[in-house]
């Protein structure tokens, strides 16, 4: 009964007009109060009301976000059979609504261009020190041991990787502590139609990650951080038996003027101390890639690849994976 008693009072929470329209809406994005009353036409507390409704159910999961609140989607698990029933909900009814939806994504769209447009000076000068960032890419897809249900990005940043590892997983999760980031990060996975993504703002060296990972990512973090091996640590905690664990960083280099043009902490990593933090941490060691720089004295690139088994077969995975393009980094 309790089975049926759940089940039921999902099926009373969604079956009205608006809290469906929410559904629907929050199957494409996940979005704030705000958004959502703008895109509703609705006052906020009788939005607040609905979502309260919708949350209480389980159908949807609240979060905090500096000072704004975010909802989404519950995973398909606690939707139990009304995953299936939103996943072929017919959004194309709701005209009004899509036509909203696409001025809120509009708008996330422009605020990361003039984001990126101050800091494209920056940027560019740190590119032209190391290999292209397609290069560093293609080896950390070699390297990943082919799809799998669950993928973590920790600091996620632009959540470029969310979307290249798009159809390597079923559910996608970034994580960052920057706002900033975050905002961007949400706008291209917006854009780039990932219903399958989402991302966090949290600690996540601190915060307690989604566990159960097939595959964890640390797309240039580390040199940011004061305490390197506690990120490889959070991420051995989280991730499967079968897992496998990519780093890119840098080789160890001399260009100390990073540290106040990029707030870069760490001026690169030996393979020892990696695979030393790997070995405290129960991983392995079970495959590497070194891309050198575009001329001489730029920065040399490391692709480590770490897992809890020492074989380097890829873990099997009945899952299906998601074919979607890839967004521009």
């Amino acid at each position: 009964m309790t089975g049926f008693d759940h089940i039921l009072g999902q099926l009373r929470a969604a079956g009205e007009q608006t809290r469906l329209r929410i559904l629907l809406l929050l199957r494409e994005s996940e979005l704030t109060v705000t958004e959502l009353t703008e895109i509703l036409d609705q006052s906020q507390p009788r939005v607040s009301r609905h979502l309260k409704v919708l949350a209480d159910s389980g159908l949807v999961e609240r979060f905090h976000e500096g000072a704004w609140v975010f909802y989404r989607l519950a995973a398909p698990l606690t939707l139990g059979p009304l995953a299936d029933l939103l996943a072929e909900g017919d959004t194309e009814a709701l005209p009004e609504d899509m036509t909203a939806f696409a001025r809120i994504r509009e708008r996330r769209a422009k605020q990361a261009a003039d984001y990126f447009a101050a800091q494209a000076s920056h940027w560019e000068a740190l590119r032209a020190l190391h290999i292209a960032d397609e290069k560093v890419e293609e080896a950390l897809l070699e390297l990943s041991g082919g799809p799998g249900e669950t993928f973590l990005d920790l600091g996620t940043g632009t959540g470029r990787m969310l979307m290249l590892f798009a159809d390597h997983y079923e559910q996608g999760i970034g994580y960052d502590l920057s706002p900033e980031m975050l905002a961007i990060a949400r706008s291209r996975v917006m854009e780039a139609g990932l219903a399958h993504a989402q991302v966090r703002r949290g600690d996540f060296m601190e915060d307690p990650l989604q566990d159960g990972a097939d595959i964890i990512c640390l797309h240039h973090v580390l040199h940011y951080l004061t305490a390197p091996e506690q990120a490889i640590k959070a991420a051995a905690e989280a991730v499967t038996p079968t897992g496998r664990i990519l780093i890119a960083d840098f080789a160890p280099h001399t260009h100390e003027d990073l540290r106040e043009t990029h707030a870069h902490r760490r001026l690169g990593f030996e393979d020892s101390e990696i695979e030393g933090w790997a070995r405290r941490n129960g991983l392995h060691l079970i495959g590497d890639r070194r891309l050198e720089p575009p001329r001489e004295g730029g920065l040399v690139t490391r692709v480590w690849c770490l897992s809890p088994q020492k074989s380097s077969q890829p873990f099997a995975s009945s899952h299906s994976t998601h074919q979607v393009p890839h967004a521009a980094s």
